[in-house]
């Protein structure tokens, strides 16, 4: 752009960019270069193009399968990171995270190796889910709640794992039928059959 006539209106812009750093400057003109190669290479955009869309269809189309999934078995829901989310964002309307989080505290929790840590972690745990009146107490009886504190004195991988498992049925039975009724759920589903509707009549 021309910028040497009296009133051009890019006169101001040329004034600004004269204040600029010449390294700057130098990058700027760098980068226009770039986009000219780019813009006469219509070929290459065009395959560019294709080829995003056809990984957006792809995972479009894998979400969907999962969002349809997860109504199959509670397993499926777990299974699926996007499924954890979802869940969870579901249970804070109910106030009930804790019980999901307790459970995702003791998959990662199987997966320590050090003894040390291994301990250390399972105190942390027992105090914030099992515990009575811990900050984010699960709800489980108190035989199951003694028999993980005694498990604690020789902390193993194993030693929540009559909790969670109590937890879990919790939510399968409790939670997850309601997750699967709630309206943030029938929206997924309609949008991800919508999806699959769409694919079908475009094959």
């Amino acid at each position: 752009m021309s910028c040497w006539m009296p009133g051009c209106p890019a006169l101001s812009m040329c004034r600004g960019l004269a204040a600029l750093p010449i390294t700057c400057l130098e990058r700027a003109k760098d980068l226009k270069t770039r986009l000219g190669i780019l813009l006469h290479k219509p070929e290459l955009g065009h395959r560019t193009g294709a080829s995003s869309k056809l990984q957006l269809g792809s995972r479009q189309r894998d979400s969907s399968r999962e969002v349809l999934e997860w109504r199959e078995s509670f397993d499926q829901l777990l299974k699926s990171k996007s499924g954890v989310t979802a869940f969870h964002t579901f249970l804070k309307t109910e106030f009930s995270e804790e019980n999901l989080d307790f459970w995702l505290a003791c998959e990662d929790f199987k997966k320590t190796r050090s003894k040390t840590k291994l301990a250390s972690k399972a105190n942390r745990i027992f105090e914030e889910f099992v515990q009575n009146e811990a900050p984010r107490e699960v709800n489980i009886d108190h035989e199951t709640r003694e028999i993980t504190r005694k498990n604690l004195s020789g902390a193993t991988s194993a030693c929540f794992n009559e909790a969670q498992a109590k937890t879990r049925t919790l939510m399968e039975k409790d939670s997850y039928p309601r997750f699967l009724k709630s309206a943030s759920y029938q929206d997924m589903t309609k949008q991800a059959t919508s999806r699959g509707i769409s694919k079908r009549s475009h094959t």
